[in-house]
């Protein structure tokens, strides 16, 4: 007996500093370099030239969709490999190419923290630069995914480090929903079914409308009904500069429109322009309904930047990021109700 209590607390010791050890090494590793929506591609020059070159730039460098004026996804720097020292090892996004007739596989392999906390690496090999078209085309939406998710967890993880507690407290009281916010959003405007949260400086405005109505049918979630929902709630709730003003949907150009699955729940996202009527105000817009079935009700997360002459990609996506750390407290009881009706 003695005997098996002493390997059992071996075995445990053993774990824990296996755990610990891990853990340190994460905590050890350095933090990613590099600006936000930045992208090194390491590959060598004769091919960044020519058709690999073109292929990652109209991927990864194609035009961000939904903004009021051309920016791309990523920024993207490429560098040849006898360059890539450690001045660029730690970068927060990195694809490393390796086109060789040597290659016995061509692979695509998606890693993360490799070099640095947060960091995600795309290693793509291939024998030739069909092959690497090949592979390219087959994997550019997960590639695309990848790097979006790595961005939005990297924006998640500082504010985690430094929420505005007040605001989420605010979410919860309302609407049954935790939020992570970072210091200086603050709630403008507070009603049973709408709240407005914003931040302001001289020159940007980024805000949230969080509103909800309740759930009637399956045409809930179409493109017309949610953007028929929405100008109702604008035309409520937020008033423009100049009477007779308020902010609206304009669906002068196309509207992004796409249902997913967010924490277990039937939800869809929008992205487009709003404008505000009778005004000249305008500006880029993501926003995500989500279907509480316990509550029969839809919670839109509707967030917008204004900012005049600046770029808008990156705020964009601060807000964004925003919107997707929402979640309901009571999100165990809606996985009951959604599992009776397999969703």
């Amino acid at each position: 007996m003695k005997q098996i209590i002493l390997n059992l607390s071996m075995i445990t010791l053993v774990l824990l500093f296996s755990a610990c050890n891990q853990r340190n090494q994460t905590s050890m590793k350095k933090n990613v370099t590099g600006k936000a929506g930045e992208l090194v591609v390491v590959i060598d020059p004769i091919a960044w030239d020519n058709t690999p070159g073109t292929l990652i730039k109209d991927v990864l460098g194609q035009d961000q969709r939904g903004l009021p004026q051309a920016e791309p996804l990523f920024d993207v720097i490429n560098i040849p490999h006898e360059a890539f020292g450690d001045i660029f090892r730690t970068s927060r996004n990195l694809v490393i190419v390796k086109i060789r007739n040597t290659i016995e596989k061509n692979t695509l392999d998606l890693k993360r923290d490799v070099h640095a906390h947060t960091q995600a690496v795309a290693y793509i090999n291939a024998k030739s630069y069909s092959d690497f078209e090949k592979l390219l085309n087959e994997n550019s939406e997960r590639l695309l995914a990848f790097f979006l998710q790595a961005e939005r967890k990297r924006m998640l993880l500082n504010y985690s480090n430094y929420n505005e507690k007040a605001v989420s407290a605010k979410t919860e009281e309302y609407f049954g929903l935790t939020i992570t916010v970072p210091p200086g959003f603050e709630v403008d405007k507070e009603e049973n079914d709408f709240m407005w949260i914003r931040y302001e400086t001289p020159e940007i405005s980024q805000g949230i409308f969080i509103y909800t109505f309740p759930y009637e049918d399956d045409s809930t979630f179409t493109l017309d009904y949610m953007v028929a929902k929405r100008n109702i709630f604008l035309k409520k709730y937020v008033p423009g500069p100049t009477d007779g003003s308020y902010m609206t949907t304009d669906t002068r150009l196309p509207i992004l429109f796409n249902s997913f699955e967010k924490d277990g729940n039937y939800a869809t996202e929008m992205r487009g322009l709003w404008r505000v009527e009778n005004n000249f105000m305008a500006g880029p817009f993501v926003n995500v309904a989500i279907l509480d079935l316990l509550n029969n009700r839809v919670v839109v997360l509707d967030g917008f930047v204004y900012a005049p002459s600046k770029e808008k990609r990156n705020l964009l996506r601060q807000v964004e990021a925003m919107i997707y750390s929402a979640k309901f407290i009571n999100q165990a009881d809606i996985d009951k109700i959604n599992k009776q009706f397999d969703l």
